[in-house]
């Protein structure tokens, strides 16, 4: 998502952009603009996620189009195979290469039963990002805790909001009748993919204690995953909405009242902000996009990483407090105001622009 985003702004101001992406039958075919196409290179289902596509591969293929038609630079998004091959391709060639730190891949080994491999999934993290000109994570503190694993040329691009699609002005009285949800019956939301690196048993132990508090509150769940078929078998009482764009999720968190984000692994978790602009009620750890733009107790409630138990405290005040519910929408979306996606690419920009100046000008003096 947030690179989807940020290839299409790029674009709108006049870069020519193409984004090289596993193939996947189910999608469209790869799109083709003015300043703005797709390549799609071979990959493969991911084992028990189906949902998500692994790049193989591709440094010969690469070598062949960046010959043909030089980049000014290659700026890698994932650090699998296809990620990886990229990165030599483009040194091979001399290009400028940088990269995006986006999931901590590390962490999910234990969500997932491979914890044994945890070392070795952080050496080949550390290795392919060490390879670039730049590694590009979204938080101060995700920069600093990567420093300390031994990644080199660390710099924060932070993640926007799209402030047009998630505003408290697209509320749906319709969206909620649907849901069984009268104007005075909040409702709970959640975004998000379906897998065990979310912490949904914390999540669903949270729903039912504010259910617990308030029995009129709604439990909402938008979005898909390997998780997905057991979770409603479990919980019957849920609704789960399924899929959406990016642009109508944001009627789906207008039309809500309160954000748990119980997660805990996010690099910068983009839908607490989301929500936040919505005018939700938010509450989540201390950490990431939390940590940035939560004011406890002002416009949400944080709690601190070790402590579980207080999510779950904090998400029953939400349930019973209507007053505060109320006062932390109308404190949330002002928070950001300054967030815009423009205002985030244009810094990216910035320094993408930087290091090919920078780049350029060393085969200037090597010459």
């Amino acid at each position: 998502m947030t690179f989807g985003v940020i290839a299409s702004e790029l674009s709108l101001r006049k870069h020519d952009v193409t984004v090289y992406r596993p193939a996947r039958p189910d999608l469209a075919p790869p799109h083709s603009g003015s300043n703005f196409r797709e390549i799609a290179l071979p990959g493969m289902p991911i084992p028990g996620y189906p949902i998500l596509r692994l790049g193989l591969p591709a440094a010969t293929k690469l070598r062949d189009f960046w010959r043909k038609d030089r980049p000014d630079l290659v700026h890698v998004v994932t650090e699998g195979p296809l990620g990886a091959s990229a990165i030599t391709a483009a040194r091979c060639l001399g290009l400028p290469v940088t990269s995006s730190f986006h999931t901590n891949f590390h962490s999910y080994t234990g969500d997932y039963g491979f914890a044994l491999l945890r070392r070795l999934v952080l050496a080949w993290l550390r290795r392919v990002h060490n390879r670039t000109l730049r590694t590009f994570a979204p938080t101060p503190e995700l920069c600093a805790e990567l420093a300390e694993l031994g990644f080199e040329r660390l710099a924060v691009l932070s993640r926007g909001v799209d402030l047009r699609h998630f505003h408290p002005g697209r509320r749906c009285a319709e969206l909620r009748a649907q849901w069984g949800a009268g104007p005075e019956d909040p409702v709970v939301l959640h975004v998000g993919r379906m897998a065990p690196e979310k912490n949904y048993p914390l999540l669903f132990r949270t729903y039912a204690a504010m259910r617990a508090a308030n029995p009129r509150l709604k439990f909402v769940l938008a979005g898909d995953g390997p998780l997905k078929d057991r979770l409603v078998r479990e919980n019957p009482e849920c609704i789960f909405a399924g899929f959406f764009s990016r642009e109508e999720i944001g009627r789906y968190y207008a039309s809500a009242d309160i954000y748990i984000h119980a997660s805990r692994s996010e690099t910068f978790g983009n839908v607490l902000t989301e929500a936040m602009a919505c005018g939700l009620a938010v509450a989540g750890f201390d950490y990431a996009a939390a940590r940035k733009f939560v004011r406890h107790r002002e416009n949400g409630l944080s709690v601190s990483m070790d402590s579980p138990d207080s999510l779950v405290s904090a998400a029953v005040l939400l349930a019973r407090d209507a007053d505060l519910r109320r006062k932390l929408s109308t404190a949330a979306r002002s928070a950001l105001n300054a967030q815009s996606w423009e205002t985030v690419i244009a810094d990216f920009e910035g320094k993408l622009l930087e290091i090919v100046r920078q780049h350029n000008h060393l085969d200037v003096v090597s010459a």
